[in-house]
């Protein structure tokens, strides 16, 4: 069999490694892959463009396609494969506004009523700047489109938010994505991420997990597309993922179908959970993504057990409610590797060494890397995610930095705190959902 991965990051790698350990695969393509996915029964095939990928398909007889990340998902590519009767995993372009727009997903949510916090839409700069100046600090604004994790501003002064503000309808500097923003009250909590595979109908959650946003320790610095991550989450206890389950995954995928916009795909949920420990405590949605996070997919594919080909074709097949997943008990954690000044524009080219081999418990998982003159070279912003296993959140932590340490490249940047809001966390709170 042979299996299509669209994308070329971290996620991508994770997801394509995980698909080949079927016994049933013999060669996972990805499109366009990066540095790390040419090797082993993984190869690279450098299309972007969804006709292109459909007529490589055929060509090449690939049983289905999984899709990573978010653009071709919006720009279309799921229909384009659906019109030639091609498998694949993930929503169509419609049902991909729950991403692409925000103002899309805060108008669905209020309609289903789905808890999310309270907002206001703006294409005018005076007329946002006058919202800010009434809502007070702190505050959130968000970019309306796809801006790569990095439209999201979360304002502690009122000087940010109307910066933000600036950046956004003022000076053009995330294009189109850019052209509305969402300004939202600012929650107070914890995250997590909860990520399930919708066939449309039915849904299987997967592993919980938590990412890191902020570029430095103690969640510091510019909001990123997320720093490390950890699976399984603490915060999420069996009491809350009921009721996530309950209050928004299964009204979301039941609000899609009744707008005539049946889901299918990964659907992931960013959740800030209010602080403390009362079951009943308030959940709300702070965004949704049409496809699984990134660094959270690394830890996930990490602790899967079973075979991810079989259970992506029963999601493609709308067979869901008959497929189910086994978790390896340990805790899996990741460590992003950024490039020299990422988030802000990266340096590319540095070259990286000290590489280690592939490890039952440990993956290095590569983002943005290329293979050039027999060296592998950074190419973007994140660059590598180190990811291991461990008995604990602990054992799982040590793993992961002792083999960081010996991976060197100009300029890299890491957090060295991931995991640390498990760790705070007392042994006698209660148990994790997996």
């Amino acid at each position: 069999m042979k299996l299509l991965v669209i994308g070329s990051g971290g996620r991508e790698h994770a997801l394509a490694w995980r698909l080949a350990q079927s016994p049933r695969v013999h060669k996972v393509f990805v499109a366009p892959g990066n540095g790390g996915t040419q090797r082993g029964s993984l190869q690279n095939v450098a299309l972007t463009q969804a006709e292109e990928l459909a007529d490589f398909v055929q060509r090449e007889g690939v049983t289905l396609t999984v899709v990573g990340p978010e653009a071709p998902l919006a720009a279309g590519v799921v229909d384009v494969f659906r019109a030639r009767g091609l498998k694949i995993f993930g929503p169509t372009k419609a049902a991909a506004q729950l991403e692409s727009s925000k103002d899309y997903a805060k108008a669905f949510m209020v309609r289903h009523n789905i808890p999310t916090a309270r907002y206001q839409t703006f294409t005018d700069p005076a007329a946002a700047h006058a919202y800010i100046d009434e809502q007070g600090a702190p505050i959130v604004v968000k970019a309306d489109g796809l801006a790569a994790g990095k439209g999201v501003v979360v304002a502690m002064t009122l000087d940010e938010a109307h910066a933000a503000v600036d950046a956004m309808l003022g000076d053009g500097s995330l294009g189109s994505a850019g052209a509305r923003v969402v300004i939202e009250e600012c929650l107070e909590g914890e995250e997590a991420s909860f990520i399930v595979m919708v066939d449309g109908r039915n849904v299987l959650a997967l592993a919980t997990s938590q990412d890191h946003k902020r570029l430095q320790d103690g969640d510091q610095g510019p909001n990123t597309g997320g720093m490390g991550a950890y699976s399984p989450a603490p915060v999420v206890t069996p009491e809350l993922h009921h009721r996530i389950m309950r209050e928004v995954i299964l009204p979301t995928v039941q609000g899609m179908a009744r707008d005539g916009l049946p889901y299918t795909g990964f659907l992931y949920a960013g959740l800030m959970i209010a602080p403390g420990d009362d079951p009943d405590r308030p959940i709300k949605v702070l965004e949704f993504n049409c496809r699984m996070g990134d660094p959270e997919t690394q830890p996930i594919m990490m602790r899967i057990k079973s075979d991810l080909v079989d259970v992506v074709e029963h999601a493609i097949a709308g067979t869901l409610d008959r497929a189910e997943i086994v978790w390896d008990r340990r805790t899996a954690l990741g460590v992003v590797l950024a490039a020299h000044n990422y988030p802000g524009t990266p340096r590319t080219g540095d070259v990286i060494a000290g590489l280690p081999d592939d490890a039952a418990d440990c993956m290095v998982f590569h983002a943005a890397t290329r293979s050039e003159d027999g060296h592998i070279k950074t190419s973007g912003g994140r660059v590598l995610c180190v990811t291991a296993l461990g008995d604990s959140v602990r054992m799982a932590r040590e793993r992961v930095y002792e083999t960081v340490d010996r991976i060197v490249f100009d300029g890299r940047q890491y957090r060295t705190d991931i995991g640390w809001r498990a760790l705070k966390r007392s042994p006698a709170k209660p148990k994790p959902a997996a």
